[in-house]
């Protein structure tokens, strides 16, 4: 693994930097690191914040390969916990999103507090040395911003506005607020995540090639790319054009907003509309890529327009899909190790490929000391 992570020089600039290696792509120890060190040390979006809004509500989601819930108390208060019963491990919580009086395990009927705390166990008399206030829920870091839930498994995680850091501050005259939740999209890609996370990256240099629509309503050769803490604003001018009517009407304003924030979140910003990229790894082949899609007006009067643009967010989720796709095949080739990055260009994925080579090659580190 050592002499996995440093073919990789994360200290080059971008003019002297390659891309992380294609052993990164496609090695499953690395994939595991990444769970590890990654995913499972970083604030990772599980939801929306208009799905635990009352109590009783709760959403649940996997993250580093941990199934977690997130569930809203009498209190008021939002707490997340493993979606794991402490009896036999079976999930408490078996829907995506719902509302329940009670955290019920449906293998034995063991029963949780919106709290987390153990409220029942059938048939458990004469059980002894058992202690029902440390059989509760095991609790993990949950937090919110803007319209998104987060979690956290590292006990020891800074806070979710340190991690987001300078981004807060960077959204927030958008408004991101005032939009309302309309639609979902789910797509299954055979590419690694980071495959999809470098083509976001690139700064505009595959939209004129694979995205003729949208590249027709930017201004490309203004297009932008800012690099702060864990994120990266790539931002264009808007343009008047008949050359795609679909996405002429529906991608709107002065300006176009696409954030990034480390490791796999996108949020992409247009006048009225937002939608966010949520890219989660499957295997070392494969990720998941949940698209949910925002607009400032939801009502039935809006719904056709919604449904346009929505259709168009798809469109480009298909011309991307192929060209990833392509890509994980040829970082399997024997003619292919790294790749140049363009300094106008792919400031963005070497931001990427630096903070994700900090994160394995300590991650790696600290597992070298335990074993010690």
């Amino acid at each position: 693994m050592q002499k996995t992570l440093s073919l990789y020089d994360d200290s080059a600039p971008l003019a002297e930097a390659f891309t992380i290696p294609a052993p990164w792509y496609v090695d499953t120890r690395i994939a595991e690191l990444e769970k590890q060190t990654v995913f499972g040390e970083t604030w990772q979006m599980i939801g929306r914040t208009d799905q635990v809004e009352k109590p009783g509500q709760f959403v649940t989601a996997e993250v580093a390969g941990e199934p977690i819930v997130a569930v809203t108390g009498n209190d008021g208060k939002l707490r997340a916990f493993f979606n794991v019963c402490r009896h036999h491990a079976a999930a408490v919580a078996t829907e995506q999103c719902g509302q329940a009086q009670l955290l019920h395990c449906p293998y034995h009927g063991w029963n949780y507090g919106l709290d987390g705390s153990l409220k029942g166990m059938p048939e458990f008399d004469g059980v002894k040395n058992f202690n029902r206030d440390q059989n509760g829920l095991v609790p993990v870091k949950v937090d919110t911003w803007e319209k998104f839930v987060f979690v956290s498994l590292d006990p020891q995680a800074a806070p979710l506005e340190d991690f987001l850091a300078r981004l807060v501050k960077r959204t927030a005259p958008l408004g991101l607020s005032k939009l309302h939740y309309f639609d979902r999209r789910v797509y299954d890609i055979h590419c690694n995540w980071k495959v999809f996370v470098d083509n976001y990256l690139d700064g505009g240099y595959h939209v004129p090639h694979l995205h003729k629509g949208l590249n027709s309503v930017l201004d490309y050769k203004q297009y932008t790319i800012e690099n702060e803490d864990r994120y990266c604003l790539q931002s264009s001018p808007m343009v008047a054009s008949d050359e795609d009517a679909a996405t002429a009407s529906t991608r709107k304003g002065d300006r176009a907003w696409y954030f990034w924030q480390y490791p796999n979140l996108m949020i992409n910003c247009y006048e009225g509309y937002m939608d966010t990229n949520l890219v989660l790894p499957l295997d070392v082949d494969h990720c998941r890529v949940i698209f949910d899609f925002y607009f400032a007006d939801v009502s039935e009067t809006r719904r056709k327009y919604n449904q346009e643009s929505v259709a168009v967010g798809a469109r480009v989720q298909d011309e991307d899909l192929g060209i990833c796709e392509a890509v994980q095949r040829g970082l399997k080739s024997r003619a292919y190790r790294a790749g140049r990055l363009s300094v106008r260009r792919e400031a963005g994925e070497h931001l990427f490929h630096r903070l994700l080579a900090a994160d394995l090659k300590n991650g790696l580190g600290r597992s070298a000391a335990a074993a010690d």
